[in-house]
């Protein structure tokens, strides 16, 4: 199996048993259909370095080949953001596993980083797989989410998330709306 296919075979199986994963792996795409991708890193993926074991060890070995994206310009929050900020799609509408329906991927964001409060139309489950982030849904706190806790977003739900000095890699899960959209920036 190709790595696009054992990282989309992992991230379905990571969330297969959680709770309200069920209707995102109703739009699972099947078959071994691949789309080419243009390799890339990015800054933030020397954070990948001391991962081992697992998902997230498969993802650092893999970074080389895989395409590493940025959503935002220096101008929305800044070079340092940059930095310390990027995710890899798999499956979906850019990565190398097409799919119209789900999205899913890895967001990786270094040590002592936040990501402002934003919100879009696809709902959205978070696994984090390394690290502890703290997260915001709302109007709530930041409170820490710890390696294997889910966190779901409904569409349009502001939320946030920030880095201590350890980075964090997550998965992420999107399904419904445009999965090519960007967020709206709410902070």
């Amino acid at each position: 199996m190709d790595l696009a296919g054992r990282l989309a075979a992992g991230i379905r199986a990571a969330v297969a048993g959680l709770p309200g994963a069920a209707d995102f792996l109703a739009d699972w795409p099947e078959g071994g259909a691949r789309r080419a991708q243009v390799p890339g890193v990015l800054p933030v993926c020397r954070w990948l370095e001391g991962m081992a074991g697992g998902l997230g060890g498969e993802v650092a070995r893999g970074a080389v080949a895989l395409e590493w994206r940025q959503t935002y310009g220096a101008g929305d929050f800044g070079a340092a953001f940059l930095e310390r900020y990027g995710w890899t799609e798999i499956v979906g509408l850019r990565g190398p596993v097409p799919s119209e329906r789900v999205a899913a991927g890895f967001l990786l964001l270094g040590p002592d980083v936040t990501y402002p409060a934003h919100a879009h139309e696809a709902a959205e489950i978070y696994l984090p797989l390394s690290g502890v982030a703290w997260w915001q849904k709302g109007d709530a706190a930041f409170a820490p989410v710890p390696v294997g806790q889910a966190i779901h977003h409904a569409p349009w739900v502001p939320h946030a998330m920030r880095t201590g000095a350890e980075p964090m890699l997550a998965l992420y899960l999107w399904r419904g709306g445009d999965l090519a959209a960007k967020s709206v920036i709410l902070g």
